[in-house]
């Protein structure tokens, strides 16, 4: 509170405040309410006599239906009530009269977004998860959309226990001609990476973890730690919010830093995505809408995001958001 006071005055006010990469940082967002002047004060006191009642509580009246839409949004979505309390506070200070503009704004100063290189990546990526989450997808998805762009790739399976878990993704990579290695353990790990060395992108996919059976995460953690690594988990949506979050933390504790939502395509509920985001201090990356591998593999925005939470959004104001916030950043 003392930063953000000698930031922006006495009058500050903290409007929200999350964890980020897995607790070792804090993002806190603060705004002070503009104060006018005696001259800007006399101004707003003589429009408002000029005009009736029902203009001077127009705004207010629109805000509050903003704020409104945007609280049922995340109720529909089950968002935890943390998560909703941020949301509507940052909202309730942005100041813009239509709905999901004002969502895209609020999601964009509470949430990082960073879509993945697609070009030649300096780390690999490694795709971790709880069982089911679509990790072996998520890494055929990637490696065929790198292909697509003429880009050397490189595919290794740490999952070399589970029946059938080197044979599915196997599959994947022989359409696309690619070697796929595999390594069950650090060490193995190590030599697979230098072996692919020469790849633009080297994409690997894990064994399933549990994430609340501390001999699992202990595997799980050598191996993340056998290189620097782009670590994403894969977290598919329709998850309990409470859940998602608790699993997002504790994923995040053994180097988890990016957050890939599967199956957004067929969840009516997408608080888990927020709750896993703001509990586990993840960057969304990219999001998952469909099983086929040659598509439904995106870069996850904060309009894309608002789209998904308020599917009826015009695309064209979705576009204009994001273009906005480009130039903005």
């Amino acid at each position: 509170m003392q930063m953000v006071r000698e930031a922006l005055g006495e009058d500050a006010i903290i409007v929200a405040t999350r964890e980020e990469n897995g607790g070792s940082s804090v993002r806190v967002t603060a705004a002070v309410e503009k104060e006018m002047d005696a001259e800007e004060a006399a101004e707003e006191r003589a429009a408002a006599l000029n005009h009736n009642d029902e203009w001077l509580y127009a705004d207010d009246d629109n805000e509050a239906a903003v704020l409104e839409e945007i609280t049922e949004t995340m109720l529909r979505h089950a968002v935890s009530e943390d998560v909703l309390d941020q949301v509507v506070s940052c909202a309730s200070i942005i100041g813009i009269s239509e709905p999901r503009l004002t969502l895209i704004s609020a999601l964009d100063e509470l949430y990082n977004f960073a879509p993945l290189p697609m070009k030649r990546a300096k780390k690999p990526f490694m795709m971790v998860g709880p069982p089911g989450a679509g990790k072996t997808l998520i890494t055929a998805k990637i490696a065929a959309r790198a292909t697509m762009a003429g880009l050397k790739v490189a595919v290794i399976t740490t999952d070399t226990v589970r029946a059938g878990g080197r044979g599915q993704l196997e599959a994947f990579t022989n359409l696309m001609n690619i070697e796929l290695l595999s390594a069950d353990n650090p060490k193995a790990l190590k030599e697979a990476l230098m072996k692919s060395k020469q790849a633009d992108q080297i994409i690997i996919d894990t064994a399933a973890t549990n994430p609340f059976d501390r001999h699992q995460l202990s595997d799980l953690s050598k191996m993340i730690n056998a290189a620097d690594m782009y670590t994403l988990l894969i977290l598919p949506a329709g998850v309990q919010s409470d859940e998602a979050g608790e699993m997002a933390r504790i994923f995040a504790s053994v180097g988890a830093r990016y957050l890939i939502p599967t199956r957004v395509d067929v969840a009516r509920r997408l608080g888990a995505l927020l709750s896993a985001a703001h509990q586990g201090g993840l960057t969304f990356a990219e999001v998952s809408s469909t099983a086929k591998v040659a598509d439904g593999l995106s870069p996850l925005t904060p309009s894309k995001l608002t789209q998904l939470l308020m599917p009826k959004a015009e695309h064209g104001t979705m576009r204009d958001a994001d273009r906005n916030l480009r130039k903005a950043g």
